[in-house]
């Protein structure tokens, strides 16, 4: 028998690598953590992670308990809820980021609606900077977006590292500015592109702007600049521009989960929406991926 509460823990930890930022995400210690995980470990007779002072990866191993983690968890919460009795209803208005289209988030949103068939699921997507600004307005109830810098609120889902991507054939000019594919204001990527560009004292020149993540990727398939973004998120065709380039380390990033701040009737249908998202956390990524 496999602990629920040990699998969530081991789920948050795979998810974002760190028993600090689990122990954060769930509200426990972080010896509770490290409890679970090895209780966990003990119940399944394998190692799950390797770590060390700097690192955390998950094992083989590991890498096979994450799908059996999720399912238990998923027929767990819907014999928790039959019994319960308890049905979710009402409108619930989920922000997600541009950055997720390619990803198996519409899975993880299949599932939501076939549990909870009588909840109006409104899906907007849009750059992380628009829906940070509807969450605020009261238009959103629940978002999934990159996290402002200055903001620190939001339940961690994901933590990334930001990265240059191009067309493999693609070679810049050291001599002329940096061509850049950028999404328009209030892009959190283009602003964190533009800082360190100017940090590091780089011309650059716009070459492209869209508000679709499809229009950018088919900018940078067609070898017109390079565009900064989430390591684990990148799109087919397009591959990490090599350091020899010389561009700027970019930093990390965080995807998070933000609540509205009022409470509405949709507060129930975005925990459950939330607690879905998080139990899936690790389709959140594309696993095709050329580095150079």
């Amino acid at each position: 028998m496999y602990d629920p509460s040990q699998l969530r823990t081991f789920l948050s930890v795979a998810q974002t690598l760190s028993f600090t930022q689990a122990a954060r995400r769930l509200g426990l210690r972080q010896s509770t953590v490290s409890q679970h995980v090895r209780r966990l470990e003990d119940a399944a007779g394998r190692t799950l992670f390797t770590r060390d002072t700097h690192s955390v990866e998950l094992t083989e191993d590991g890498e096979a308990m994450l799908g059996f983690a999720r399912r238990i968890l998923e027929v767990h919460e819907q014999a928790a809820a039959f019994f319960a009795g308890t049905r979710l209803r009402g409108r619930l208005r989920f922000g997600a980021s541009e950055d997720f289209v390619l990803t198996r988030l519409p899975e993880i949103l299949e599932g939501f609606r076939h549990e909870h068939p009588e909840v109006d699921l409104e899906l907007t997507v849009e750059l992380s900077g628009t829906l940070h600004e509807q969450l605020a307005a009261g238009k959103l109830d629940l978002v999934l977006a990159k996290r402002r810098p200055e903001d620190p609120r939001g339940e961690l889902v994901r933590h990334d590292r930001l990265v240059w991507i191009g067309a493999e054939r693609l070679r810049l000019d050291p001599d002329r500015p940096v061509p850049l594919i950028v999404y328009p204001p209030p892009g959190i990527t283009r602003a964190l592109a533009l800082e360190a560009l100017e940090r590091q004292g780089r011309q650059w020149r716009v070459v492209c702007t869209s508000g679709s993540l499809n229009g950018l990727v088919a900018a940078a398939r067609a070898g017109l600049g390079v565009m900064a973004h989430s390591r684990g998120l990148i799109p087919p065709g397009l591959v990490r521009v090599p350091d020899r380039a010389g561009l700027p380390e970019l930093g990390q990033v965080d995807f998070v989960l933000v609540h509205g701040r009022r409470r509405s009737s949709a507060q129930g249908a975005a925990e459950a929406l939330t607690a879905a998202i998080l139990a899936g956390g690790d389709r959140l990524h594309r696993t095709e991926r050329k580095d150079l």
